[in-house]
């Protein structure tokens, strides 16, 4: 993986209300340790958090040298585009959000919320705040379910459909950056799917001292939310450093009937020693009880908007509406628990050898159901031997396993950085359909479905279950890499080599019949980058990379495809290339990326009833251009500015139930032409404020391009004012974030993509108009 610099954190002036403290030499003539000399290091969230002070050496008129350490405790405001953009060096794109643009957004707002300025990035959400596990994300016009996510080296996808859910990833205050890479993965990223390119996220370190962070929020639709984070400090004589977070949230569905509440927990544990050995434990536990957004079709929109009644669930139980009792709102509550943890190590052998190896496991539960009736479900028979108008709660509960580990050796061996790297996961998915009665007043019990007890049963006693599959995966993933350094640094050449072998074998039970199914994919995935540095000022890059995917896991039983012909997908596989220049001058930083994708196979996931499906959107071929301008902070102000052009069309035609349909020459769905961001950021230590505005243009919802999405555009704004230290409390800071401050009513995602007008395609509706207060302290 590229090393990628960050600039010092004192690059910046550094507001003169905040402390400093100037050491000496003082370590070393005291005989106190780095931590002693530092002092103090909590950290409020307005603070990078960082163990390594900033060194400066000072030359003294005889041949003796000094050393100063100058630590600030609370450095802010000093990131260039106000925390959207740093300087980078990789040979591709890649933009990387820092901790002055996190912390002025609202607290319960998502990895996903966070990238959404930059280039390429487009968010669908249901709700304005972050709440809502109904999301989405789109790159370069390839969907959530084309990106990889990785949490300080450990993969998040989900291990059936490949998606990322936000919500479950970590609590805003723990990250200390959130990255994306918008053209491929790294050569050692454990992740399978990253045509779409990669999120990469990490913790903050843990304080050096004792003390902690606490914030409250309350806001609009009864949103309130409390995080508490504790610090440890050094643990005795062990050099072990850790935090633990905890926090809760709530709020009420800003359309239609219902609520979402959520609790988390986060920890990290860290123990560094010698030159650049370094131990970590990290976790996170998340379990949420979610309300539904239901999808929208563009003629119910178009006639009712947000709160009409075909838009919303029904708020209260009436067995005798069009519906007949199945749109009641409980009976769509979404409840899951999930649990991470990974230990991401690295060791350095000898001078020029490291060895980065990180095992993880995780698991997760969920339902996700729905209201029907027993005719509608199946459970009847012809001669009518039940009521067929009976209402059930179907659910449809997933259970998963996953475990694995990444090793990656690093040996630097005179111009050449060599990468010898082996990655193993094993994942385990279950996924079932039983079915719940519901009482006179549309109460369902057990929303959990952990007890068969409280699900329908047969005569014999087994439970009644539609439907089901289980999966078992494994992968085995060789690389090798070799990063190449010519003309005194200013040449690089990476090369690298990516064997993926994956099995996937398991059965699926329809009408109490059981198929088994399977697949065995070994896939060679090249790989070339170059990067050419100018002059200190200007850099120049080029990469070509390969990816592919495995269809997800119910495509691969067949007959379920949204194109209506049982047959098995085959894999997709895509070849990408970026030429790039990059410019990092004393006031402006940019970018500018040309990219262009060609796909074999092009996988679109959608949805048919309660069951993840993929279409084969055959050939693709995508072309575009990415720009990003951030101002390092001048009188206080930083603005940023992002931008994207994109051409993806499809190659051929597709099959569909009727025959091929001529798709060919048409634009590919959810790939808008123009998207824009734009971000002013003002802080000179105390008063601070944040103004974004987002433009998406129109993309297609059909493959046939006979139905699309309507342009939109959503501006946010923060403000709040950072005290001074008061007793115990540090820096206390008061915030009032305003989500969609224009309160525009639009369509904000594809949530179903079809192949034409006909079927119907849904979208996902954006948020209204939220304010959200939060007060903050360190301590």
């Amino acid at each position: 993986m590229p090393r990628v610099p960050r600039p010092p954190i004192l690059s910046d002036p550094v507001p003169v209300s905040y402390r400093h403290m100037l050491t000496i030499a003082l370590g070393t003539m005291l005989g106190m340790g780095p931590g002693m000399a530092a002092g103090n290091d909590n950290t409020s969230p307005a603070t990078p958090a960082t163990s390594t002070p900033a060194t400066t050496p000072v030359h003294a008129p005889s041949a003796r040298v000094e050393t100063m350490t100058v630590t600030s405790q609370h450095v802010v405001g000093t990131q260039p585009g106000g925390g959207l953009i740093r300087v980078e060096d990789a040979p591709k794109s890649v933009s990387t959000i820092g901790t002055d643009f996190m912390r002025k957004q609202a607290p319960s707002a998502t990895a996903f919320d966070m990238v959404s300025l930059l280039p390429g990035a487009n968010v669908a959400s249901s709700d304005a705040l972050g709440f809502s596990p109904q999301n989405n994300i789109t790159v370069r016009g390839l969907s959530g379910d084309s990106l990889g996510y990785i949490l300080e080296g450990m993969p998040l996808n989900d291990i059936a459909y490949y998606n990322g859910y936000p919500g479950q990833f970590a609590d805003t205050e723990n990250y200390q950056s959130v990255s994306l890479q918008q053209g491929s993965a790294d050569l050692d990223s454990p992740v399978l799917n990253a045509a779409g390119g990669l999120m990469e996220m990490s913790f903050r370190d843990p304080s050096m001292k004792a003390g902690g962070y606490a914030d409250v929020s309350y806001g609009s639709y009864n949103t309130n939310r409390q995080f508490l984070r504790l610090e440890t400090g050094q643990i005795g004589h062990t050099g072990i450093r850790g935090f633990v977070s905890y926090s809760h949230g709530y709020t009420d569905n800003w359309r239609g009937p219902g609520h979402d509440e959520r609790q988390h927990i986060d920890f990290k544990f860290l123990r560094e020693w010698g030159t650049g050995n370094r131990v970590s434990l990290i976790g996170t536990w998340n379990t949420m009880v979610a309300s539904y957004y239901p999808p929208v079709d563009k003629a119910d929109w178009q006639a009712q908007g947000p709160h009409g009644a075909a838009n919303n669930l029904a708020a209260t139980y009436n067995p005798h509406d069009a519906a007949g009792g199945t749109d009641y709102w409980q009976l769509y509550r979404q409840p899951e628990r999930i649990a991470y943890m990974a230990a991401p190590t690295r060791f350095t052998l000898v001078d020029s050898v490291h060895l980065k190896v990180t095992p993880y496991a995780q698991w997760s539960y969920g339902n996700d159901p729905s209201g029907t009736t027993m005719g509608d479900s199946g459970l009847c028979s012809s001669t009518g031997s039940c009521d067929e108008n009976a209402v059930v709660r179907a659910n449809w509960t997933q259970t998963s396993y996953r475990s694995g580990f990444n090793a990656t050796l690093d040996w630097q061996l005179g111009n050449h950085d060599l990468v010898f790297g082996y990655w193993y996961d094993y994942s385990d998915d279950s996924e079932h359909q039983p079915f719940t009665a519901v009482n006179a007043q549309g109460t369902a019990a057990d929303i959990w479905v952990d007890r068969i007890s409280r699900t329908l049963l047969q005569p014999d006693g087994q439970q009644v279950d539609a439907g089901s599959y289980h999966m078992i995966s494994q992968t085995n993933a060789l690389y090798i890499g070799d990063r190449m350094h010519f003309l005194n640094h200013r040449l690089m050449v990476d090369v690298g080599f990516k064997e993926v072998m994956l099995d996937r074998h398991g059965t699926t039970t329809s009408d109490n019949v059981q198929t088994a199914a399977g697949s065995n994919s070994a896939t060679p995935l090249p790989r070339i980058a170059i990067r050419y540095r100018i002059s200190p000022r200007h850099m120049v890059f080029f990469n070509t990379t390969t990816n592919f995917r495995t269809p997800d896991e119910t495509a691969l039983f067949g007959g379920v495809t949204a194109s209506g012909i049982a047959t098995q997908l085959k894999n997709e596989y895509s070849v990408s290339e970026e030429l790039g220049y990059r410019y990092s001058g004393d006031l402006i930083i940019g970018s500018l990326t040309l990219f262009n994708y060609d796909f074999t196979n092009r996988e679109i996931q959608t949805q048919i009833g309660q069951v993840e499906s993929t279409i084969n959107g055959g050939g693709q071929t995508s072309r575009g251009v990415d720009v990003e301008i951030g101002m390092k902070p001048w009188h206080h102000f930083a603005p940023y500015l992002s931008g994207e052009y994109l051409h993806a069309t499809i190659d051929s035609d597709i099959p569909s139930s009727s025959g091929m349909l001529a798709t060919r020459g048409k634009t590919a769905v959810e790939s808008p032409t123009l998207q824009a961001s734009a971000g002013l950021s003002y802080d000179d230590g105390h008063i601070f404020g944040m103004a974004s505005v987002h433009y998406t243009g129109r993309q297609y919802s059909t493959f046939m391009n006979d139905e699309r999405m309507p342009d939109h555009t959503i501006g946010n704004l923060a403000i709040g004012y950072r005290m001074d230290d008061h007793a115990f409390f540090s820096h206390p800071e008061f915030r009032m974030n305003f989500n969609n401050i224009t309160n525009q009513h639009y369509l904000s995602g594809v949530a179903t993509p079809t192949l034409t007008k006909a079927d119907g395609p849904q979208y996902y509706v954006g948020g209204g108009l939220a304010v959200l207060f939060t007060a903050s302290t360190g301590f």
